[in-house]
């Protein structure tokens, strides 16, 4: 699936345009998780059942690209900048890492900060090594290695249960 953003000054309001084949379970979550933006959630404070994620817009070159958060492997900073990688590539954020840290994290959106560089989408943890020394080695679904730091390992230890 690609998604487009379009800057028009002269637009009054956001539309929206999908554009497909065919009606597919994906379209269909897709329009209903528009739908229930736009309205809000319902009425008894209780969350849909089966909801989609969320969206994080990234960016890469001159486009703006909305990421659902669950594709996110992971969310680093390196340069001053911050990037998500997700399972299609990476693409810059105009978000500091705090910002996502409070945006991800707090909601229960199955990530977790296991540095000060670095979050983590925990569905994408394959396995975690506890036999470091005072750290914890993450090895993710996509190959990639990440570390916990010191001063993260109790707070991971926790969100795992161990």
């Amino acid at each position: 699936m690609k998604i487009e953003i379009k800057i028009d000054e002269t637009a009054r309001e956001p539309r929206i345009i999908i554009l497909t084949d065919r009606i597919t379970d994906e379209v269909e979550r897709i329009t209903r998780l528009i739908k229930e933006a736009d309205t809000g959630p319902p009425a008894d404070g209780s969350e849909s059942p089966g909801a989609a994620p969320g969206f994080i817009a990234g960016f890469s070159e001159d486009r703006a690209v909305l990421l659902p958060t669950d594709w996110i492997v992971r969310i680093y900073s390196a340069g001053g900048k911050v990037y998500a990688q997700t399972r299609s590539g990476e693409f810059s954020l105009r978000l500091r890492l705090y910002e996502l840290e409070e945006r991800l994290c707090s909601r229960g959106e199955g990530f977790v900060r296991i540095s000060n560089s670095e979050i983590i989408n925990l569905s994408q943890a394959e396995s975690f090594d506890l036999s470091l020394a005072g750290t914890i080695m993450v090895v993710l679904k996509n190959g990639d290695t990440a570390y916990v730091s010191r001063r993260y390992v109790s707070k991971i230890k926790r969100v795992l249960g161990i």
